[in-house]
């Protein structure tokens, strides 16, 4: 096969026209030529698999003379492993049911009318995301799963990974009669800028911003579109009076085996008063072994002399490393409140034998996601149910896991008579 890292980009205004063109046909296609051009795609990344490891590390080379930071690199490097993983997910949302035309029903009545509900294309999906090259052929199989066009903008970081991978997404696409424009790829490092593709809003139906905070509070500022913005971090888990040890460590460490981005890993953890110094250091020295860093509120700083103080700042923003901050609460209230305002409100948990304390948290936490005696570790390729691309915490559009529902929206059909 050809490669080519020479690629010629459109602008976004042409990117955007074409795949708003592209999406009004791609909407009415049969949900077996997505399916099979999910699969083709699927396909020709493991054909492209060496070529694509082969640019992969030139964007290494050239990020590490870059200086970029450590985090970048980690979600940067591909392996056969997490290629081969993307190739499975994909797959999967293959085999998945096709949701659009879905009937639904609808409480509102019209009568001697029939009403119901109808899934439908949301019709053109721009994804910007850093790092991580898979999450555009991830969020390609996704879109093209639901009827929608997408428009990639990747980072210069990943320039030549996003290349290989897009080229191997457009040779899947031409094994199946889907519509011309319906993939676009943005250039990375060539002048254009974010802005230049959030503000078509003539066009694109929807912008999901995906990474560090700057990068979505950078989209969430300039966009005149539509914004799903995702969460990544910052989540919390409440330890209460009755709630055990062992469980509170599985918790924490099974939260950070999410890879390669850990999106509902704890790195922040409410201790109730009432918990022991001794359970406090079995549980440190354990994460300590693991190769976590520990920080505290002054309250523990000040009764160990170990620890790092947590900044004020720190306890609203998510780490995205292996640190933990812990911080003591003197009741259930309290760290409810502390959580609604400090977590990024998109998966938080709560360790308890106490029924009515799992009743009082889930219906009190303002977050997308609660989890009770239970790890939030986040699975995009999850072994039962739906594929999903990230998490988002955001109330007003689809909150939670970001699957193909969240890429869809309600046609509400009156069908009736002509009779008065």
């Amino acid at each position: 096969m050809t490669v080519n890292l020479l690629q010629t980009f459109p602008d976004p205004v042409t990117a955007a026209q074409l795949a708003h063109g592209a999406s009004i046909h791609l909407g009415m296609t049969k949900g077996g030529d997505r399916t099979q051009a999910v699969h083709a795609i699927a396909d020709a990344i493991r054909r492209y698999q060496d070529e694509i490891l082969e640019a992969n590390t030139l964007d290494l080379e050239a990020s590490r003379e870059m200086a970029v930071p450590d985090l970048m690199l980690e979600w940067l490097k591909l392996t056969p492993e997490r290629l081969q993983a993307t190739v499975q997910l994909l797959h999967r949302l293959s085999d998945l049911p096709d949701p659009i035309g879905r009937i639904m029903s609808t409480t509102h009545q019209i009568e001697h009318c029939q009403t119901y509900s109808q899934l439908m294309p949301l019709g053109v999906i721009a994804f910007i995301y850093e790092s991580l090259p898979e999450l555009g052929a991830i969020a390609t199989g996704l879109c093209l799963k639901t009827g929608n066009s997408i428009i990639l903008k990747g980072g210069s970081e990943a320039s030549y990974s996003n290349q290989l991978i897009a080229q191997a997404i457009r040779a899947g696409i031409e094994e199946v009669d889907l519509p011309e424009g319906c993939f676009q790829m943005l250039p990375s490092d060539q002048g254009t800028s974010i802005r230049d593709l959030v503000v078509q809003d003539q066009y694109v139906n929807l912008i999901i911003p995906y990474g560090r905070a700057g990068l979505v509070q950078q989209v969430t500022r300039q966009a005149t579109a539509p914004v799903l913005r995702s969460a990544i971090g910052n989540c919390y888990l409440y330890w209460s009076p009755s709630g055990g040890l062992d469980a509170v460590r599985h918790i924490i460490l099974d939260s950070h085996y999410g890879e390669p981005d850990p999106v509902n890993a704890i790195e922040k953890v409410l201790v109730h008063r009432g918990h022991s110094p001794s359970s406090l250091t079995m549980l440190w020295n354990s994460l300590r072994e693991r190769g976590f860093e520990i920080r505290g509120d002054a309250c523990l700083v000040q009764e160990f002399a170990d620890l790092r103080l947590a900044e004020e700042v720190e306890w609203r923003h998510p780490y995205l490393g292996k640190i933990v901050a812990f911080k003591v609460v003197d009741t259930m209230e309290a760290a409810i409140a502390w959580i609604n305002l400090h977590s990024s409100g998109h998966a938080d948990c709560l360790v308890t034998e106490s029924y009515q304390e799992s009743r009082q948290f889930a219906l009190s936490i303002n977050s997308a996601s609660t989890y009770i005696n239970a790890s939030p570790r986040f699975m995009r390729n999850s072994k039962r149910g739906e594929v999903f691309l990230g998490m988002s915490s955001q109330k007003g559009l689809r909150r939670g896991p970001i699957g193909m529902q969240t890429l869809t929206t309600l046609k509400h059909i009156v069908q009736g008579t002509g009779q008065v």
